[in-house]
C-alpha cells in the first residue's frame, strides 16, 4: 500500500519537463494540413521498425535536452530514405538523442516523399516547402524553446542532405505580407551538417552567404562520396568554412554508427560534436 501511494505521488509530482523528455512532441508544420493537400492531413502514416511512409501531414518531432545541458542551439534533422521512405529511427530519433546529449534541441522532420509510389509531390516544390516551413516554425518559436534564433541548423542524411540543399543556398527570406506569422520568418539554416548527402540541388557555384558546413562520408560510398568532394571544392573556392571527414570504408547508410563494426564509423558522431564545439555552437547562448 505504501509503495503504491509513493508511486502515485511520484507520478503526480514528476516535472512536466521530464515527461516531455519521455514523450517527444510531434507538431504539424501547418495546423490545417499542407497547403493544397489539406484533405489528406488525417491520412495515417505507415511505419515499420526502421522506416516511415505515406506522409501527407508533414511535421517536426521535438526532442529537448535536459535543462541543465541545453545550450540554445537547435538542429532540424532530415532522415534519408531515397525520398521513398524516411529512416526515422536510425537517422532521426537516434540522431536527435545524440544531439540532446550535447545540449542541442533537435527537431526531426517528417517531410513528404516525392519518390514514393503514386506520390503527388515534387522535391523542388513540396519538399522544399516542408524544409522552409520547418525552419520558419522553429525560428518563430525560438523564445518558447529557449533557443538562439541565429543558431538553428540542419542535419541531413543521404536524401535528407538533398532536403537541406533545397533551402541552404537561397536567401530564405520570408513573406513580410503573409497572413501566417510563421511565413514571415527567414527559412535559411545558420549551419548545415551533411552525412553521406545525396547529389541533388548542390549549386555549381557556392554562394558567398552559404552557411558553414560539416561533411562526413565513406570513400567507398558509391552514391555520395562525390557530392562531398564537390562541396569541399565549392566551399574552398568561395573561401567559406568547411570541415570534411572521409573515411576509407563504411559504405552507405551507416546511420549514427551504432551498428557498425568499424571503430571510425562507430565514433563518427564525436567528430560532429567537436565541430559544433569548435564553432561555438555548444557554448550556452546568452539570454
Amino acid at each position: 500500500m505504501k509503495y503504491a501511494l509513493g508511486l502515485l505521488l511520484l507520478t503526480i509530482f514528476i516535472p512536466k519537463a521530464a515527461i516531455s523528455q519521455q514523450t517527444p512532441l510531434e507538431i504539424p508544420l501547418w495546423p490545417n494540413g499542407a497547403p493544397g493537400f489539406e484533405n489528406r492531413k488525417d491520412e495515417p502514416t505507415k511505419a515499420e521498425a526502421w522506416w516511415v511512409k505515406n506522409i501527407h501531414n508533414p511535421s517536426v518531432t521535438v526532442y529537448a535536452p535536459s535543462r541543465d545541458k541545453a545550450n540554445g542551439s537547435a538542429v532540424i534533422v532530415c532522415p534519408g530514405g531515397g525520398h521513398r521512405e524516411l529512416v526515422f529511427n536510425a537517422e532521426g530519433k537516434e540522431a536527435a538523442q545524440f544531439l540532446n546529449s550535447i545540449g542541442v534541441t533537435a527537431f526531426v522532420l517528417k517531410y513528404r516523399l516525392a519518390n514514393e509510389e503514386n506520390s503527388p509531390y515534387s522535391l523542388e516544390k513540396h519538399v522544399r516547402d516542408d524544409a522552409y516551413r520547418a525552419m520558419r516554425l522553429v525560428r518563430s518559436r525560438a523564445k518558447e524553446w529557449q533557443l538562439d534564433p541565429h543558431r538553428i541548423g540542419m542535419l541531413g542524411f543521404s536524401a535528407g542532405g538533398e532536403v537541406v540543399a533545397l533551402v541552404a543556398y537561397g536567401s530564405g527570406e520570408g513573406n513580410p505580407n503573409a497572413k501566417d506569422e510563421i511565413d514571415k520568418e527567414n527559412g535559411k539554416p545558420d549551419f548545415q551538417m551533411l552525412v553521406y548527402p545525396g547529389p541533388g540541388f548542390i549549386p555549381k557555384t557556392i554562394p558567398k552567404d552559404a552557411p558553414p558546413i560539416f561533411l562526413l562520408v565513406a570513400n567507398d560510398d558509391p552514391c555520395c562520396s562525390g557530392p562531398v568532394l564537390s562541396l569541399i571544392q565549392g566551399y574552398r573556392a568561395a573561401n567559406l568554412p568547411v570541415e570534411a571527414h572521409i573515411y576509407s570504408q563504411g559504405g552507405h547508410a551507416f546511420n549514427m554508427g551504432n551498428r557498425s563494426k568499424l571503430n571510425s564509423i562507430k565514433t563518427w558522431p564525436q567528430r560532429l560534436a567537436d565541430w559544433m564545439s569548435d564553432t561555438g555552437l555548444l557554448t550556452p547562448a546568452k539570454n
